[in-house]
């Protein structure tokens, strides 16, 4: 996939991150975007090669509250 399929494919699978962040942890719509934009998580969707754009946004919604939570991600087996 191209870089420019891939941001096409994000920008998809994003407001629903968004969404599931505000219902989850009673935040705005602006801090759960900077939330998600400022995680690690993030910088490895952005990432073609980890192929993690190919997960649901409640997985990756799940990966993300994992990583606000403790620290840490507990990548699928498919991605590690």
């Amino acid at each position: 996939m191209n870089q420019d399929n891939l941001y096409s494919v994000i920008a998809i699978i994003t407001p629903g991150i968004i969404q599931y962040l505000m219902d989850n942890r009673g935040i705005n719509e602006e801090t759960a975007a900077e939330l998600l934009y400022n995680s690690h998580l993030y910088s490895k969707l952005e990432d073609e090669e980890t192929k993690l754009w190919r997960l649901s946004p409640l997985t990756l919604f799940d990966l993300l509250n994992e990583e606000l939570t403790t620290g840490i991600i507990t990548w699928p087996e498919e991605q590690a």
